[in-house]
């Protein structure tokens, strides 16, 4: 079920609403903004023509950490690795229904005076997704003490045990909430 909806069906029951005037209106305006503003992309950014922002490794040490969490009807891990050496390796796996559905390998490198994050696929068994020499690029948009953003993929630093990640998929925003281990 989309998580807009499962919001309305939660709000909904929440407020045990009844067919009044009041709660109708209400629910009609809550459901209208959940909505619109779900579906605006909110947390990601885009580089388009623009050139990538300067930037190092050491501004994203608070991605570094063991994070677990939930989507796609499975449970998540994901693993990031100290700065050294002017880049970062992470490891993501999706278990769903107590098997693995897919893992990623990842890096975000110091390139040219700014950062790039490069995502491989991987399916259970290791077969790769992408052509051998290929991978999925994300060069850097932004960057704020608690969030960085590639072009479209983001990551945010709630608090010190839950990041957010942001990923555009399919020109849809998709939330992975993660907390440390």
């Amino acid at each position: 079920m989309n998580y807009k909806f499962k919001m309305i069906i939660n709000f909904a029951s929440q407020f045990n609403l009844s067919m009044s005037y009041m709660n109708v209106n209400s629910f009609i305006v809550f459901t209208f903004l959940l909505i619109t503003t779900s579906s605006c992309g909110q947390h990601l950014k885009f580089l388009g023509d623009a050139d990538s922002p300067p930037a190092i490794i050491s501004e994203l040490s608070w991605i570094e950490g063991s994070w677990h969490g939930v989507a796609f009807g499975g449970q998540t891990e994901e693993v990031w690795t100290a700065p050294s050496a002017g880049s970062m390796m992470g490891m993501f796996k999706l278990i769903s229904e107590g098997e693995i559905s897919f893992y990623e390998l990842m890096t975000i490198s110091e390139k040219e005076g700014s950062l790039h994050l490069r995502i491989k696929h991987f399916d259970k068994d290791m077969n790769g997704w992408e052509e051998k020499d290929k991978s999925v690029e994300f060069p850097l948009v932004d960057i704020k003490k608690n969030a960085v953003y590639f072009d479209g993929l983001t990551f945010k630093n709630i608090s010190e045990r839950q990041m957010n990640v942001y990923v555009n998929i399919e020109g849809e925003e998709v939330e992975f909430i993660y907390f440390r281990k």
